[in-house]
């Protein structure tokens, strides 16, 4: 079974619940229902409340039994799901459809080869500082990679909060049938303001599969070398 923090399984169905009622009573306040909202406020109420791993069957009977614990508890997520509700709904993300479709390529059941987030970080050549400002694109055959959702961004700006950290989760790519390993190749263009412009080509190793509801997953990720950029040169800055 392996360790698994049961508040998930708790919140989701909540939260799921919540939105049902929402929709059912006509939802007057116009509140977004939307899977994207709803994983937001998910998530929302999960980094709000202490974890509750169990790591075997014996554990996960202790809390069944513990029923009027869990009753205040319950009262607790709720509130934080109303919370986060109207969170969300004033705070909805600028570049997302909020809008669910059918025929998506994770509830088609065909196989696809999924391609494990990428990371990597960008550095100062000169003084080793995080870089502050740049813009990463991630390319396939010169052309832009499409990401797996609005969340994530191609091109990808860095800001200063981030030590220089880039990250893109790129869309899956139908294949034939299930089983088949192939290695894509990716190009990075990375410019940044006074420096120099970087290239880097990188090679990522996917087997496709039927994939799953979370193609997200921290044990599905390519980690890139760190990467270094220097300064332009005073005539090559025009200073």
């Amino acid at each position: 079974m392996g360790f698994y923090n049961i508040n998930e399984d708790r919140v989701t169905a909540e939260v799921n619940a919540i939105f049902d009622l929402i929709e059912k009573g006509g939802n007057p306040q116009k509140i977004c229902t939307c899977s994207q909202c709803r994983t937001d406020i998910i998530c929302y109420v999960l980094n709000r409340m202490e974890p509750h791993y169990v790591v075997s069957n014996r554990g996960l009977a202790r809390v069944a039994r513990s029923s009027i614990t869990y009753q205040q508890k319950e009262a607790d997520i709720v509130s934080l799901i109303y919370n986060g509700i109207n969170q969300i709904h004033y705070h909805m993300r600028p570049f997302t459809k909020h809008k669910d479709t059918e025929g998506s390529f994770w509830n088609n059941n065909k196989p696809v080869f999924i391609i494990p987030a990428i990371i990597g970080r960008i550095f100062n050549g000169i003084n080793f500082a995080p870089l502050e400002e740049a813009q990463i694109e991630l390319r396939h055959e010169q052309t832009l990679v499409p990401m797996l959702d609005s969340n994530w961004q191609n091109p990808y700006n860095l800001v200063s909060s981030i030590a220089g950290i880039f990250t893109f989760l790129p869309c899956p790519i139908p294949a034939e049938s299930q089983g088949i390993q192939q290695k894509l190749g990716f190009f990075l263009a990375i410019k940044a303001p006074g420096f120099e412009a970087l290239s880097y080509s990188f090679k990522v190793s996917v087997m496709s599969e039927v994939p799953t509801d979370n193609l997200f997953s921290m044990e599905r990720i390519f980690r890139l070398p760190d990467m270094y950029i220097f300064p332009l040169d005073d005539e090559e800055s025009g200073a």
